[in-house]
């Protein structure tokens, strides 16, 4: 299996790499500073507890809880995770890949692991696309019945996918830094 990523040089991966992962950081930093009057009792987490309402009626007491400006700020905040899903997908698929390419290096095992999981970068973008199209319905008044459960267990898939990129991705990078102090 291969990757779009896979052909670029190490120095190349790392070029495209940490400005993607500053643009990452940087739009993660805006997308919680406008997630915050979206925090009430109802939905303590924020979008987060939006994205995981998983009813019609765990969603619409979400909504409810917050004034126009925070349905504004949802709705503003939906919007921009459409880039912003592009952005972390892609800062993570080139960690994927990166890290792949040093633990191949290495002769671990491990490094077959790391092409899917950029691949699921990629799916984890999808389903948060799905799952925003979903929240964006609800927040504009359609129907929750339908799209609650499906933006809950696509933002599931999202945070699992996710998760298990950082997290190789973050075993590359310790690795690369134990390997590099040894020589």
């Amino acid at each position: 299996m291969s990757h779009p990523f896979a052909g670029l040089t190490a120095g190349r991966l790392r070029s495209l790499f940490f400005p993607m992962l500053l643009l990452t950081l940087g739009m993660m930093f805006v997308l919680n500073w406008l997630a915050v009057p979206l925090e009430t009792e109802a939905a303590p987490y924020g979008i987060i507890s939006y994205e995981l309402a998983g009813s019609a009626s765990r969603s619409a007491e979400i909504i409810a809880s917050w004034d126009n400006t925070a349905r504004q700020l949802a709705a503003y905040s939906l919007g921009l995770d459409f880039l912003f899903l592009v952005v972390y997908s892609t800062t993570i698929g080139l960690a994927c890949v990166w890290a792949a390419s040093v633990l191949q290096l290495l002769d671990w095992r491990l490094a077959i692991v790391g092409i899917p999981l950029a691949w699921g970068s990629w799916l984890a973008a999808a389903f948060d696309a799905l799952e925003n199209v979903g929240l964006s319905i609800i927040l504009f008044g359609g129907s929750a019945q339908f799209w609650a459960p499906i933006a809950r267990w696509t933002a599931l898939a999202k945070f699992a996918l996710i998760f298990a990129g950082l997290t190789y991705s973050f075993l590359g990078l310790v690795v690369y830094l134990v390997n590099r102090t040894r020589n």
